[in-house]
């Protein structure tokens, strides 16, 4: 029972939001070198790990706070239904920062096959922000998720980092900031699954925190929704114009119905009625990701 629960509390259909920005980071990757297969595997394993690590944080942090509360919208967790305690959480979280850390160093390891140089170094110091972010969204006396500076940290971390950090470690290159435009599209879609789970939880918020979505009120939360969808879609179609070699790079194009879909739904519903609008938007970011990136091999 409690392992059914502690699935449940790893909130598992948040990974392929997780996993779009490090995909697409090695399919541009592929551009330009072959990568080795234990890199790719790494990478993954890695990002699977950092993201259970801040479901799982984020789930007792918002108990420790009275967040997930009865008047919560959307899907129920652990916690909050009395089949894990705050220590079995506590347990659960030691073992997803160990995973993150195993997994992180052999991925920098088998990636510049040394841990002492500025490049590893620098990979291992933005694995440690990243946990650190993981674990700080709503945990601690002051989580920086509480006054609503969860959308900066989801840019950051879902967007930038998880794009061209894939593509770096990959490639040990910049080069030229070619991942910058799809890494800024993926960090849009990643705050807009965000923002759109604040606009659903704006209720049960209001008494215990502050996010982008309280501060700006329900019209203005969906405006804000609608411009990071377009943002992202421009960012990825001007990288296109920009580097693509064929129209096979514009197959990504053929998931545009579902986010109109999305948008249709973020306009048209409120509160719990919002929730199937989460999936769509994960799911549709992943898929944009896989066809972004396959467009880039058939090209």
């Amino acid at each position: 029972m409690k392992l059914q629960a502690a699935v449940r509390s790893m909130r598992l259909r948040t990974l392929p939001l997780s996993l779009s920005g490090v995909i697409l980071g090695a399919f541009l990757a592929s551009d330009r070198v072959q990568t080795p297969w234990p890199v790719i595997l790494f990478l993954l394993l890695t990002t699977v790990s950092l993201q259970i690590l801040s479901n799982l944080c984020n789930e007792l942090g918002d108990t420790l706070h009275g967040t997930d509360t009865e008047a919560r919208e959307g899907i129920r967790y652990s916690l909050q239904d009395g089949e894990l305690s705050i220590p079995d959480m506590r347990k659960l979280i030691a073992g997803a920062v160990c995973a993150c850390c195993l997994s992180g160093v052999l991925l920098v390891g088998f990636s510049f096959r040394t841990l002492f140089a500025l490049a590893p170094a620098l990979m291992l110091l933005l694995g440690a922000a990243a946990i650190w972010a993981a674990m700080h969204y709503t945990l601690g006396e002051r989580p920086y998720g509480y006054r609503g500076l969860g959308d900066l940290s989801v840019f950051l971390f879902f967007g930038l980092l998880s794009v061209c950090g894939g593509y770096f470690i990959c490639t040990h290159t910049w080069d030229g900031g070619y991942p910058l435009l799809p890494a800024c599209a993926i960090g849009c879609f990643s705050v807009a699954v965000l923002n759109v789970n604040n606009i659903r939880d704006m209720k049960s918020d209001a008494a215990t925190r502050v996010t982008v979505a309280i501060r700006l009120g329900l019209t203005r939360a969906r405006l804000y929704q609608t411009l990071l969808i377009a943002a992202g879609w421009t960012a990825m179609c001007a990288h296109t114009v920009l580097h693509g070699t064929g129209w096979p790079c514009w197959i990504f194009l053929l998931t545009l119905p579902l986010y109109a879909l999305h948008l249709r739904g973020v306009w048209t519903r409120r509160d719990g009625a919002l929730d199937p609008m989460l999936p769509l938007l994960v799911l549709g970011t992943f898929a944009f990701s896989l066809l972004a990136g396959l467009g880039r091999i058939l090209a």
